[in-house]
């Protein structure tokens, strides 16, 4: 299993030597994040400061952008990274593609499933040349002249996975993708019973399997050395949850676990700004699907315990790497088993 580090270095200026470190250490990978800032412009810099290091978003929205504006991003850095790009595409929820970026939502699987498609088509253009012709059921791509062409790359393979929770991204992820970026909220059940079966229907349309695909999981791990410590990490874990479970996006997951019955009163928690009941509103049984406690024992065995039998090839720890080199190292060298 490939070990990752997501990078949350908000200052540009800084950002290569996060990535000089992280690729020093040992990880594998770096993932960045379309919050406040842009999930490419950090990719850039690590790209130009590391030899090995593979670069992803997780997740950049595909719908804030257009699939030519995408493919010229991702080719880019897909060239001086010398073929090190994983490009994690996201759909959001309604609310903000419609609200903050004045774009389209509907039939958002479909919808991410196209776009993708509309990419490949447009790298195929960019190495080969051929004539644009695809014309999808929301994506067009038929018109293009030398000018505009950035031309073949050495390394025109570029990996795209798709983030989700619910099994219908998770058969687009099938149908189109090269990876999946397995969000936080889930548990090794609700992989395998709900992600990795939907994955490999929508993988068998193509010839494919689930196992010809990536996945990547972000995972949330309660940390501290002390049970002072231990707790004020649990809290932060038990607010991020709560955050999420507020989406209704994740009723899915929610109702898996039979805890469906707080979906709603933590939406309406959320909308008055009610965190200290978002959070007291999160079982100890949810948490304990969702993370992983040094409470409970080494960090490492319980990691590799919980991905078990390949469930995931990548992993991901939700916050990023301490300040201790000697004690990441320890870890990675641990997970690695």
């Amino acid at each position: 299993m490939k070990i990752d580090a997501p990078l949350n270095e908000q200052n540009l200026s800084a950002v290569r030597a996060a990535g000089t470190r992280l690729e020093a250490l040992g990880f594998d990978g770096a993932w960045t994040f379309e919050t406040n800032t842009d999930p490419f412009l950090p990719l850039l810099e690590i790209a130009l400061g590391t030899e090995h290091l593979k670069l992803g978003t997780n997740i950049a929205i595909a719908f804030a952008r257009t699939p030519f504006s995408m493919a010229m991003t991702a080719w880019d850095l897909q060239r001086v990274s010398q073929g090190r790009l994983m490009l994690g595409l996201g759909t959001q929820v309604r609310a903000h593609i419609e609200r903050r970026f004045s774009a389209e939502f509907d039939h958002p699987a479909a919808r991410v499933t196209d776009y993708i498609h509309c990419l490949r088509a447009i790298w195929n253009t960019f190495q080969t040349g051929a004539r644009p012709d695809y014309r999808g059921r929301f994506y067009r791509f038929s018109l293009i002249n030398d000018f505009f062409n950035p031309g073949p790359i050495e390394h025109p393979d570029i990996q795209v996975y798709l983030a989700g929770v619910n099994p219908r991204m998770a058969r687009a992820a099938g149908d189109a993708a090269d990876g999946f970026n397995v969000h936080p909220m889930h548990s090794p059940a609700y992989l395998r019973d709900m992600v990795r079966p939907a994955i490999d229907e929508g993988a068998r349309s193509r010839g494919k399997t689930v196992d010809d695909l990536e996945l990547m999981a972000d995972c949330f791990v309660i940390r501290g050395a002390t049970e002072a410590e231990r707790s004020k990490s649990e809290q932060s874990v038990r607010q991020q949850v709560a955050f999420y479970a507020s989406t209704p996006s994740y009723r899915t997951f929610l109702d898996y676990h039979d805890l469906g019955n707080i979906g709603k009163p933590l939406s309406t928690a959320m909308r008055e700004r009610d965190f200290a009941t978002m959070s007291n509103l999160i079982p100890d049984s949810l948490l304990d699907a969702v993370a992983v406690s040094e409470a409970d024992g080494e960090v490492a065995r319980l990691l590799r315990q919980r991905y078990a039998g390949n469930l995931v090839q990548r992993l991901t720890l939700y916050e990023p790497p301490g300040d201790d080199d000697a004690s990441v190292r320890e870890l990675l060298g641990m997970l690695r088993g």
